[in-house]
């Protein structure tokens, strides 16, 4: 059972990137899914959620009109699409799995996670 987190790199300020989250072993329709960052000397926080029941998504405000999270269950993958990128987005991204429901931006909710992409937005 794997979650693997890709996409990341450097970016500058305005610019944009698209994260994916593929699973292996096991079925991602049948998880919620969220994405969480950590930037350096920060607490990991919650930036995006997606339903397995009816695709509902739900952002953080720091991204919320920025940032688009997608699923595709027949290709078992997440995306996370990011558009106009500041400098405070920098940020090790995680996805992760849930699959009995909870509290959606609490990590601890989560059954799986990824092992992390590294965004960096710089000029």
């Amino acid at each position: 059972v794997q979650l693997q987190a890709s996409g990341g790199g450097l970016v500058q300020p305005g610019g944009s990137l698209r994260l994916s989250c593929a699973a292996s072993g096991f079925t991602l329709g049948a998880y919620n899914i969220a994405w969480f960052r950590q930037a350096p000397g920060k607490k990991r926080e919650g930036v995006s959620y997606i339903s397995k029941r009816d695709g509902k998504a739900d952002y953080s405000d720091s991204v919320k009109g920025r940032f688009t999270i997608s699923r595709d269950n027949a290709k078992n993958t997440v995306w996370l699409q990011m558009n106009s990128l500041k400098p405070e987005d920098t940020a090790v991204y995680y996805c992760a799995a849930d699959y009995l429901g909870g509290s959606v931006w609490r990590s601890l909710t989560y059954d799986y996670w990824g092992q992390g992409t590294q965004v960096t937005v710089s000029s």
